[in-house]
């Protein structure tokens, strides 16, 4: 872990330590009826992120989730974590197919108005085509925006598809079940640091207790370790 450390150390980052508008980042969620066991859970979880960020000078966050036939909501850019947990309360999830090429989209274009830090998902299902999927990632590459892809379960189309998009935006994908909460919530402060500080930010987190394992994961990923 210390050698994948030191290689992300000397590696330029895609955020600019001198302009706030950097720190932003897109937390994407999938919210159709197979995540309905877990929902309660990755409310709760998010807020993990906000104290990383606040821990590293703050980082405004987007909410953006699908459901249904075809919602895809996103929330205002916010810095407050109470006002984004009171804001997925009142998300239910419904049934419909994954749109994720969608959200992917929907990022790119937040990237083109202002920097993102990163792109963080949630999800377990993967129900359209992968090649629109990896178009839209290319883009969002485009953009120097990294997708943290993690992943609900084990099922090999969502694991193809969502390492294919974390490898071309050049960020990671973790795998977690709804029993791991600990280290979901870990991997989503991990990101958060990335997306608020860079490498050094992430080198920062593995130094904590508890931290490096996450750091530690991601970065493999990041890597090329998947």
């Amino acid at each position: 872990m210390d050698a994948f450390l030191r290689k992300i150390a000397i590696t330029p980052s895609p955020i600019s330590k001198s302009s706030s508008a950097a720190r932003r980042l897109v937390f994407g969620l999938d919210a159709t009826m197979s995540r309905q066991p877990t929902w309660d859970l990755a409310c709760t979880l998010q807020a993990a992120m906000f104290e990383e960020a606040a821990a590293l000078g703050g980082l405004e966050v987007q909410l953006v989730y699908y459901r249904g036939p075809s919602e895809c909501r996103a929330s205002r850019w916010t810095p407050d974590a109470i006002k984004l947990a009171a804001l997925m309360g009142r998300v239910g999830c419904q049934g419909g197919p994954t749109q994720l090429a969608r959200m992917i989209r929907h990022v790119e274009d937040e990237a083109a108005r202002a920097p993102v830090g990163a792109f963080v998902f949630v999800g377990d299902a993967m129900e359209e085509g992968i090649d629109a999927v990896c178009a839209a990632a290319g883009q969002l590459a485009l953009r120097g925006v990294p997708a943290f892809m993690f992943q609900e379960g084990s099922d090999s189309a969502v694991t193809t598809a969502y390492r294919e998009v974390a490898r071309l935006t050049g960020g990671a994908w973790a795998r977690f079940d709804a029993g791991a909460a600990g280290e979901l919530r870990n991997l989503l402060r991990a990101a958060a640091a990335y997306a608020a500080g860079g490498a050094e930010a992430l080198t920062r987190l593995a130094r904590q207790p508890g931290g490096a394992a996450a750091a530690g994961r991601l970065v493999a990923s990041m890597r090329g370790g998947q």
